[in-house]
């Protein structure tokens, strides 16, 4: 395991930012977690995904709602897993800690697993984005490529185009592959795990696991036959898959954006025998790998658990997410103060846009 320094000299900027951030909350008297907006959010999920997976078993056998309620259970997990389970897992959801675990611990039900999503993504994502061999969100080689340092096969020039309809399977290959290869490898690509697995997180991924056919294929298969049940088991993983993968790749595979990639790169990187040494300090480089979209849509902050201000999250991920427009404006102005270059597409289809012009550039480039 190949050990990694940030190198820059631009520990003011960070100081300076979480200062004024800091300010903020003291002025105002708020606590940086959750607050009501949050709380009252959790239970119209919780109500949400309730009812419509009791809904399912209502309809007429045969019915081609049963379809319709399949989709919308996978836009229910999606927002769950946003909102929820995301602002637990980085204990931003409350004050108290018991209570993040618990929200964080809602994954499991959902089919993935809250011990490997930390290690892979708090310990991992957060620490090191967007560096080749090591961040296990850009981890799609030989399928996509992202970055230059990758081989290039001739289907990549395709890639724009097969992109997003594949991004539908990456849910249920997160939930019956994934997991699985870190659960038996204990490691997120060649990193072993920070935390070690006792008997009751060995116990907790099995049971999950259980569970969560049970209740999402056994249960209604038992009521509409295992043909209709499996179908709708996975339409709602191809909903789901297609949802929070495209809100990630927006975040941080689009145009402009950084890439570490394990080939020296002078002006960002170099791979030696002791170590990949990052030119950047750890705050900017999780500007230069992290863009904004669509931070003017409430509907989507809401929707997306403030996903679509990556950079503030990157920066800040103790913050909870319902604080992220208010703190949007101090991190502009202390990038501009700083010369730091802040990354923002103004809508949501500008921001597909840039996410397939990259996917083109990359795939059709030596």
């Amino acid at each position: 395991m190949t050990p990694i320094r940030f190198e820059g000299k631009n520990a003011e900027f960070f100081s300076t930012l979480r200062g004024r951030i800091n300010e903020y909350f003291d002025e105002n008297n708020i606590s940086p977690t959750g607050n009501w907006k949050l709380y009252w959010k959790t239970i119209i999920l919780g109500l949400g995904l309730s009812t419509n997976y009791l809904a399912l078993f209502l309809v007429p056998d045969g019915s081609a709602w049963v379809y319709l309620l399949y989709s919308t259970l996978g836009l229910w997990f999606a927002g769950i897993g946003f909102n929820v389970m995301h602002d637990g897992a980085h204990g931003s959801y409350s004050k108290h800690q018991w209570l993040n675990q618990l929200m964080a611990k809602s994954l499991n039900l959902l089919g993935g697993n809250a011990f490997l999503w930390a290690e892979k993504h708090n310990v991992v994502h957060h620490s090191f984005t967007n560096i080749e061999g090591v961040d296990d969100d850009i981890d799609l080689w030989p399928i996509l490529r992202v970055n230059t340092s990758k081989k290039k096969f001739w289907f990549h020039k395709y890639q724009h185009i097969y992109g997003l309809p594949l991004y539908t399977i990456a849910y249920l290959a997160w939930v019956f592959f994934q997991d699985f290869k870190k659960y038996f490898s204990g490691k997120v690509i060649d990193r072993p795990f920070k935390t070690s697995f006792t008997w009751k997180d060995h116990l907790t991924f099995w049971v999950s696991k259980i569970a969560y056919l049970m209740i999402f294929l056994v249960a209604p298969a038992y009521v509409f036959g295992f043909k209709i049940a499996f179908l709708g088991f996975i339409l709602t993983g191809l909903i789901t898959g297609i949802c929070i993968t495209v809100v990630f790749q927006l975040a941080h595979v689009v145009e402009d954006i950084h890439f570490v990639t394990d080939k020296a790169d002078a002006e960002n990187a170099q791979e030696t025998l002791d170590a990949i040494r990052v030119q950047d300090d750890w705050a900017t480089h999780q500007i230069n790998t992290t863009s904004n979209f669509s931070t003017k849509s409430k509907f989507l902050t809401w929707a997306l658990g403030g996903l679509n201000f990556q950079v503030e999250h990157h920066l800040f991920p103790k913050i909870s997410h319902v604080h992220y427009p208010k703190i949007n404006e101090i991190v502009k102005k202390t990038c501009h103060d700083f010369n730091v270059k802040y990354n923002e597409i103004p809508n949501f289809f500008g921001a597909i846009r840039s996410h397939l012009l990259h996917l083109k550039y990359i795939g059709q480039l030596a």
